[in-house]
């Protein structure tokens, strides 16, 4: 372990650091966000990685949302109840208003489910949803829908589904929606430089707390150090993704301050297993077993990161105590590869700018090491996620990823990556299915953990997946922020303050 703690030392990048022009000063007049990447897309329905969602969560509201404790609350819902196992009745505010002036009412809430469960639309967020079987306004405040079967994650996942307005959807089509998006957020869409930034305004309208920054811009930034500098410099406001080498420059030099907190997502090795050499259960054993864990969580990363034996973290409901997993084993990882032929076929590691690279440069030489052939594909977030929902015949051969569902519930996360059904997955296993299935329809939780259970041991003894860690969140904020970290990483602008 000791030669990998030396090796991930020597494995840490250094960046140039150039300082991007900021619109304006950033100020209380506007609040500047760097961001590793600019969205995929401001359709809600469409995209759900952090880039989008962290700028569209703000321009939409949703039936119901979490605190900052990550309590589940109201937002438009006023309240609810379950007419039977498969039927929740919402009742919906009267004072919501889009962003056009036309009032938000049920029917939009129906049009927005429908839309986000309808195959045809191609969500790659259809497997949290896909149990909702239908959507029905019973009048202008109600809407009740229902669900094949019990579905106990239902409300975890509602957190998720913004609400558009169906006219404007209807009028302009999918296309221009995204590229001017119209909800009900506290702020409302203004400009999208792509490749640049987006900007917000805030909407004095808003039913709810209203935002203390009369604009926002959300920037692209993918080099993390160019991140840093911009706070320093006083040219944005809060900054996105760090590392420990960074909070630890922050902290040094006095300007601005670092937010960290734990977070329910999981970094994990992404792997087709339809394709070769991963189709080799031994091969996917070397894998798990060449990975040194504690020395990427706490010697590459060192903000609080804790390795996982399990695709889940402990912010989940689903996670299980006590699973087990293959050891940490180099010397037995590399016996495998050598003894097994054509392990060591080349193949390309697939990554994106918004992953810390120090992370995946040591995996690369972990597996290396072991007598792989592994190199480095790096792309953009857009291309990373096509390829990724591909399905087995397009997922790569192995990839680096941290997901979050932000829903804080196992089905969010296990269900696309390993359900049989799944864009996601290229994992064909029975035995998962059924566990996964049993999960989301079963109101016992005992019922629900037991079948995590068998899931998780299934894909260790497999090694499907290798889980990696449990993720923190680690910000950079101008002195004056006052935000807090939340476990599904949301960046909710209406609770950000800002004090002189």
């Amino acid at each position: 372990m000791l030669s990998h703690r030396r090796l991930i030392s020597a494995l840490l990048v250094a960046a140039t650091t150039i300082i991007l022009p900021s619109s304006a000063n950033a100020s209380k007049d506007l609040f500047v966000i760097d961001l590793p990447g600019e969205p995929s897309s401001l359709d809600p329905h469409v995209q759900w990685n952090p880039d989008s969602y962290n700028v569209y969560r703000n321009v939409f509201d949703n039936l119901i949302t979490r605190d900052d404790e990550g309590k589940i609350v109201a937002q438009v819902a006023t309240s609810w109840e379950y007419v039977s196992d498969t039927q929740i009745r919402f009742k919906i505010r009267d004072d919501v208003s889009f962003h056009d002036g036309s009032k938000l009412t049920a029917e939009d809430v129906a049009f927005s489910v429908k839309r986000i469960t309808d195959p045809a639309f191609a969500s790659p967020q259809l497997g949290q949803f896909n149990q909702v079987t239908d959507a029905v306004a019973d009048d202008a405040t109600t809407v009740t829908l229902t669900t094949n079967g019990p579905y106990p994650p239902l409300f975890a996942q509602l957190v998720k589904l913004s609400i558009v307005p169906k006219t404007v959807v209807e009028k302009v089509g999918k296309d221009a929606f995204n590229e001017s998006p119209v909800g009900s957020g506290p702020y409302k869409f203004e400009t999208w430089q792509r490749g640049v930034e987006v900007t917000l305004s805030r909407n004095d309208g808003y039913w709810g707390d209203k935002g203390a920054f009369p604009k926002v811009a959300f920037r692209a930034v993918p080099d993390a150090a160019t991140r840093v500098a911009n706070l320093q410099a006083g040219a944005s406001d809060l900054v996105t993704y760090l590392n420990g080498d960074l909070v630890a420059q922050i902290e040094a030099s006095g300007k601005g301050k670092a937010l960290v907190g734990n977070t329910e997502r999981v970094a994990y090795l992404g792997m087709n297993v339809t394709k070769a050499p991963l189709d080799k259960p031994e091969v996917r054993e070397a894998i798990a077993m060449a990975l040194d864990k504690v020395g990427i969580a706490e010697g590459i990363l060192a903000t609080g990161e804790k390795p996982v034996p399990q695709i889940a973290s402990p912010a989940h409901m689903g996670w299980v105590e006590g699973i087990a997993e293959p050891p940490y084993d180099a010397a037995k990882a590399k016996e495998i590869i050598s003894s097994t032929p054509g392990a060591d076929t080349p193949i390309k590691l697939l990554t994106s700018p918004v992953y810390d690279q120090r992370v995946v440069q040591a995996i690369q030489q972990m597996l290396n090491d072991a007598g792989m052939k592994v190199e480095i594909e790096m792309t953009d977030m857009p291309n990373w996620l096509k390829q990724m929902q591909g399905g087995p015949g397009v997922i790569p051969a192995i990839a680096f990823s941290r997901w979050s569902c932000g829903c804080q519930d196992a089905d969010g996360i296990l269900y696309p990556l390993l359900h049989s059904s799944s864009g996601w997955s290229s994992v064909k296993d029975a035995e998962i299915d059924g566990a996964l299935d049993l999960a989301r329809k079963s109101l016992s939780e005992e019922e629900r953990l037991a079948a995590y259970k068998k899931v998780h041991e299934k894909v260790n003894a497999e090694n499907y997946v290798i889980p990696l860690y449990q993720a923190s969140v680690v910000y950079g904020a101008a002195e004056q922020v006052n935000f807090t970290p939340t476990p599904n990483e949301s960046i909710f602008l209406n609770r950000i303050r800002w004090t002189d």
